[in-house]
């Protein structure tokens, strides 16, 4: 049995979709298929989100009719004459949406971002399993939220495996179903409320499916020929890693390696399971495989960017050293407003993160750490992680640039900068 994952860029039309039909027709083996939200979709619900929480009537009207063109506009694609049964469907679903948003927000933002973006998966799981069926691919539509429970936090739910690992085995027993179709991204608490899993959190739905069930397999499927050493979209010269090592790839992504959710990779290293990033594009290329290797790798540069960075340096106001309880001090008001850290430096008088530009709370933290320190920040820089670097990358990489934090190990160099 294996798990496959398609992302947005895989169904952001009905001829991605078509595509995705072709290429689990070529597949006999059992699978589980976790698909993501269509296209910007997600984007186009973040926006949802804030304007029903900041009360925008016409803001509100605007998105669901942009969403319902977008999404209908597929269908008709698709099915032609015969899409009733899945607009009917689908119409069904925005109407709850549009109750929902008939209600005022309750006065936790991060709430009502599960239970409005979590849409997405839901719409594009029922009309890719439609289609799939259409075709011939008979599939059963499955809601991950009955079997992936997670605790109560909100936008980043942790996992109960406990509880999850029965449920799933029970619902994904493939004795009448060769085919699974599910959503990535989203899970449920005890109490049927949504979560979200974090931002691209299908590629963590799918290793949690794949742990459990002890799949063969995971393939994430891209517009990309596979794991490449920098972001093509943004370097004109890239190569493709034929093969990495779990740790290889947990660094990557911790650093921000946008091919894989950070996530990913533990509940498959427990189980050995080898992860496949292949191209849906070119789906009879090899791509890349993340697997165990026993064997000291030869990488080349690997560059990864993080922009949105703000640098907030952080002194004592009497002059006296940082020492270990304000350091705990101030981690604790970063944890307490969920604010990620990518990058520290301490001095004798001076302690310096980079964290990701956050989309709510910035002000109060700031606000907070100036109750006790002197603080300066510096917004709109990027991150740059060099993996496996040498003196002429990172020159490359630095030209006409101003560097404001410079760290060197022996596998890194990271860099922030203007």
């Amino acid at each position: 049995m294996k798990i496959f994952k398609f992302g947005g860029a895989s169904v952001k039309d009905a001829e991605s979709v078509r595509n995705l039909a072709s290429i689990v027709k070529s597949f006999p083996d059992d699978l589980v298929i976790v698909v993501s939200a269509m296209g910007k979709t997600t984007n186009a619900l973040e926006s949802l989100t804030k304007n029903y929480f900041n009360g925008n009537a016409e803001g509100i009207t605007q998105n669901i009719s942009a969403l319902k063109q977008y999404h209908f506009t597929i269908i008709e694609k698709l099915f032609g004459d015969l899409s009733n049964a899945i607009s009917h469907e689908i119409t069904s679903d925005f109407k709850s949406l549009e109750k929902r948003l008939r209600h005022s927000p309750s006065l936790d933002y991060d709430f009502e971002y599960d239970q409005i973006v979590s849409f997405g998966e839901l719409l594009s799981t029922k009309i890719t399993s439609a289609y799939l069926n259409y075709e011939g691919i008979n599939n059963k539509w499955m809601d991950i939220r009955r079997g992936l429970r997670t605790d109560a936090i909100w936008r980043e739910g942790n996992i109960d495996w406990a509880l999850s690992s029965g449920l799933i085995q029970s619902q994904f027993n493939f004795a009448e179903n060769r085919i699974y179709l599910t959503q990535g991204f989203i899970g449920a608490t005890v109490t049927d409320q949504t979560t979200t899993l974090g931002r691209e959190g299908s590629d963590y739905t799918a290793a949690i499916i794949a742990n459990i069930l002890n799949a063969e397999s995971v393939t994430i499927w891209k517009d990309v020929p596979g794991i490449m050493n920098a972001d093509p979209n943004k370097f004109e010269t890239t190569q493709k890693l034929d093969m990495l090592s779990y740790r290889e790839a947990v660094e990557m992504t911790y650093y921000g390696a946008k091919v894989i959710h950070p996530k990913t990779m533990k509940p498959l290293v427990e189980k050995n399971i080898p992860l496949y990033v292949r191209s849906f594009i070119k789906p009879a290329e090899q791509g890349s495989v993340i697997c165990s290797i026993d064997h000291v790798m030869n990488y080349v540069p690997v560059i990864i960017t993080k922009e949105d960075q703000v640098l907030i340096t952080i002194s004592p106001i009497d002059f006296s050293f940082m020492a270990e309880e304000s350091i705990s001090d101030i981690y604790k008001l970063f944890a307490q407003y969920r604010m990620k850290v990518n990058l520290v430096q301490q001095s004798a008088m001076n302690f310096s993160v980079a964290i990701d530009q956050p989309e709510r709370g910035f002000d109060k933290l700031i606000t907070d750490l100036k109750k006790r320190f002197v603080v300066l920040y510096n917004e709109g820089l990027e991150l740059l992680t060099i993996r496996y670097y040498n003196e002429d990358v990172i020159q490359k990489m630095t030209q006409d640039r101003t560097v404001f934090v410079a760290q060197k190990t022996r596998t890194n160099a990271r860099l922030l900068m203007k």
